[in-house]
């Protein structure tokens, strides 16, 4: 067995037992492995111990990947700047870190161009640090009201990213993002029906799955430093 292997298996148990913890089903949430500055062998191997949704940040590298890895699920997960969605709208399952309306808008009119529906997450900056991007949480309702009246895009829940901290000290972040996502679901705009909440990293995604994830990024806790 690799490394690799060992260290998803030990993942695989962590989030089994935070599951059982919050008197949930593990095979609830999935593990995004993120393959930022990680190498194809290092995905080959991590194909190999049964991984298949990958996260990655960067356009360039997605593609990359992407095309060397074309079988399994990619999902992109970082910062998605306007003139690049065209490379990403139709390869992701998902896009997690749509921020602005506008993208929405720019996601929404590249997709029908190609005759597809893009899944997305709306970023939202719980914590409401300058650095970090997203809606303000008072800015999703009317988000969501206008992804309503997009016919190629599919926003299937939210995302937020904590800040760098002890996991108990950003609890309070992943249960602020599931009960805006709670008090948001039952509004049901247009049909819109959210299901995913990507929150938690390698550093606390225990207590993001106490809080309710459905989706956990895990880049060091599989692939190492």
């Amino acid at each position: 067995m690799s490394v690799i292997a060992e260290r998803y298996r030990a993942v695989r148990r962590a989030v089994a037992d935070a599951a059982d913890a919050a008197g949930r089903d593990p095979d609830d949430i999935t593990i995004v492995a993120v393959t930022k500055n990680v190498g194809v062998a290092e995905i080959r191997q991590a194909i190999a111990a049964g991984i298949r949704d990958f996260g990655e940040n960067r356009v360039q590298e997605f593609l990359g990947k992407y095309g060397l890895f074309p079988d399994v699920r990619w999902h992109f997960i970082g910062t998605l700047q306007s003139n690049k969605v065209k490379d990403v709208v139709g390869r992701a399952v998902l896009i997690h870190s749509v921020d602005s309306v506008d993208l929405l808008a720019r996601i929404d009119r590249i997709a029908s161009e190609r005759g597809v529906v893009q899944p997305v997450l709306l970023q939202v900056n719980v914590s409401g640090e300058a650095t970090k991007h997203g809606f303000a949480p008072e800015e999703v309702e009317d988000a969501l009201k206008a992804a309503a009246e997009m016919g190629s895009v599919r926003v299937d829940g939210l995302m937020t990213i904590a800040p760098l901290a002890r996991p108990e000290q950003v609890r309070w972040v992943f249960r602020g993002l599931a009960d805006l996502f709670a008090s948001l679901s039952a509004l049901r705009f247009n049909g819109t029906e959210m299901h995913e909440l990507s929150m938690g990293m390698t550093n606390d995604f225990r207590v993001a799955i106490e809080e309710g994830a459905t989706i956990v990024r895990v880049g060091r806790a599989i692939f190492g430093k």
